[in-house]
């Protein structure tokens, strides 16, 4: 279940206060009238002079004090629009923050230590080049807003940090406190480079089904990685791995892991 914002909170309650607080006036003004309706009788032997100074007085008092007073709709739309006058209902503080992690990335890390960016991204500089060339061009990155966005390689950055990580280090406070840019700014730029990816132009273009050369080079990496019996298995080349219950009897060694877990 979503959580509630602070002002959204604070306008539920408003909102059941309005309706209590309408329905006990409905159930006064109910008690009210069955209470005149009683006494009708009795009132109609009262001088007709003394009613009209009474009539006469009362409106006058009520001419003076309906001013100020106010309806329990509209004192329901008073309050509402003094709370959204404000976007935060507390102080805002303003968290410190610095880009000098995304400057170094993009800078010695991809330029002198390539398996430092490639072990943050989980992409080596030259597909990480390759990637921003590709989706640069995407419509999801221009606007016509006066405040421009970051650029696409600092964006790409972001999200595939943050398809590399899992557990608290993908937290959506830790990856905008690492690289400088606010708490929704992660999922902006993600989401932006996903629509970018799925893309039919980017689809079309990078994502192509395997010739038969490639065919024929995977199945002998097959073969000459695992078994030959395997070499028609070439679509599991990517990398995909599939945990088996126990170990095969033949070429039972070559399933274990790094982890010395059984996968195929």
């Amino acid at each position: 279940m979503p959580t509630l914002t602070d002002c959204q909170l604070a306008a539920k309650a408003l909102h059941r206060a309005f309706l209590v607080n309408f329905v006990a006036d409905l159930e006064s003004q109910e008690l009210d009238f069955s209470s005149d309706s009683k006494g009708k009788d009795s009132n109609d032997d009262m001088d007709n002079s003394n009613s009209s100074s009474d009539s006469a007085t009362s409106s006058s008092l009520s001419d003076t004090d309906g001013s100020d007073f106010m309806t329990p709709a509209e004192t329901y739309v008073h309050h509402m629009a003094n709370l959204y006058s404000e976007h935060y209902m507390s102080e805002h503080t303003e968290i410190p923050k610095t880009q000098e992690f995304m400057q170094l990335m993009l800078g010695e890390h991809k330029d002198r230590f390539p398996h430092i960016f490639q072990s943050y991204l989980c992409i080596d500089p030259d597909c990480f080049d390759s990637l921003v060339n590709a989706i640069c061009d995407n419509k999801i990155f221009q606007n016509n807003s006066n405040n421009s966005q970051i650029p696409v390689e600092e964006q790409a950055v972001i999200a595939l940090y943050w398809f590399g990580h899992y557990g608290d280090a993908a937290s959506i406070m830790k990856v905008a406190l690492q690289f400088g840019v606010g708490f929704g700014t992660v999922h902006l730029v993600t989401t932006r480079v996903l629509k970018a990816c799925c893309s039919e132009c980017f689809c079309s273009s990078l994502v192509q089904w395997a010739n038969k050369r490639l065919k024929s080079e995977a199945k002998d990496w097959v073969s000459n990685q695992s078994c030959p019996a395997w070499r028609n298995g070439w679509l599991m080349v990517d990398g995909t791995l599939v945990p088996l219950f126990r170990r095969p009897r033949h070429f039972g060694n070559v399933f274990f892991d790094q982890k010395i877990k059984l996968f195929t």
